[in-house]
């Protein structure tokens, strides 16, 4: 289901968190539970990751996360803001020490001329380090740009690992 490149990418964010005695968990819209996927395809995942949690609605995301309902009235679910607060959230609500989170319009509808089809706003939270954004807008159809967002978030945890 994965490409190879894909999966070398999650083994070697495993072989981190690992090395580092640290657990993660993810926060997803548009990818769907797409990178908890990957994570926990690869064999002995367990011993590292704790939860993915799949916010597909604001419901979800108030829910799962704690997203507060007036970051998401104010800024909308796409927003660097309700990134940030769901993968602090998603170490909130969990045993992980660190979380990546993704927000985005994957298309092919649901885009705006401020927020176009392809945004995704992802942030990486980890406890005790500054929690680090990445704002993208990708090219290709819906399946080309949720494994964009899945390579993108796996690199944010590699730079939330690196010491």
């Amino acid at each position: 289901m994965f490409t190879k490149p894909l999966r070398s990418l999650a083994e070697s964010v495993l072989d981190a968190a690992r090395q580092a005695n640290l657990k993660i968990a993810t926060a997803e819209s548009c990818t769907g539970g797409l990178i908890v996927g990957l994570l926990t395809e690869i064999a002995g995942s367990s011993d590292v990751v704790d939860r993915g949690f799949i916010t597909y609605s604001n419901q979800a995301k108030t829910e799962m996360l704690g997203v507060t309902l007036d970051l998401l009235i104010d800024y909308g679910a796409v927003s660097e803001q309700v990134a940030r607060a769901m993968a602090e959230g998603a170490v909130k609500h969990s045993s992980a020490d660190l979380a990546v989170s993704v927000t985005g319009i994957a298309g092919p509808g649901g885009g705006t001329k401020t927020k176009p089809v392809g945004l995704v706003h992802f942030a990486c939270a980890r406890k005790g380090r500054e929690t680090l954004h990445e704002r993208r807008v990708f090219d290709g159809d819906r399946s080309a740009v949720r494994k964009s967002a899945v390579t993108l978030a796996l690199h944010l945890l590699q730079r939330q690992l690196a010491d």
